[in-house]
């Protein structure tokens, strides 16, 4: 057996268990780190709180619960194709939030040094979302195509 050879084997199994595992890593984070923020003990939640401080209809400890519950839908959609457009659509309306810090609050998300983009311990949890957006968007970009006319059903999905 070749190199050649030993490389398309492992591409081939990395791509069988490539999507899955990212389903199920994105699962285990959004619903893992979600439903901490109802139950009251997220390390995120000085940091959700100052955030959402400013927003009307409910209190921010009433937004964190809201927002832990989404998370946890968020990772639950991941789990199955059929609801991945679902997932992927609540993820980019968090993640919209979850940046916000990073521009409202740059006194916490960044270290206060005076050097220019050296994020604080905050900041670097929010930026590493972004490897969290491109796994979606993966998943996202191996999903079969709409049904075609004739055929509307969530199976043909």
């Amino acid at each position: 057996m070749n190199i050649q050879n030993i490389d398309r084997l492992v591409r081939r199994a990395m791509r069988a268990v490539g999507e899955p595992a990212a389903r199920c890593s994105l699962f285990v984070v959004f619903f893992w780190f979600g439903i901490l923020k109802p139950l009251g003990v997220s390390s995120a939640e000085p940091l959700v709180l100052k955030t959402v401080d400013w927003m009307p209809l409910l209190s921010p400890v009433q937004w964190l619960a809201v927002i832990g519950w989404w998370e946890m839908a968020i990772g639950l959609f991941f789990l199955t194709r059929k609801t991945t457009r679902l997932a992927i659509a609540l993820l980019f309306l968090q993640m919209t939030g979850t940046f916000m810090p990073l521009f409202i609050l740059p006194e916490i998300t960044f270290q206060p040094n005076g050097v220019p983009f050296l994020p604080s311990l905050e900041g670097q949890y929010i930026i590493k979302n972004i490897i969290i957006i491109s796994a979606a968007l993966v998943i996202g970009g191996n999903l079969r195509g709409y049904p075609q006319s004739g055929n509307h059903s969530a199976a043909a999905w």
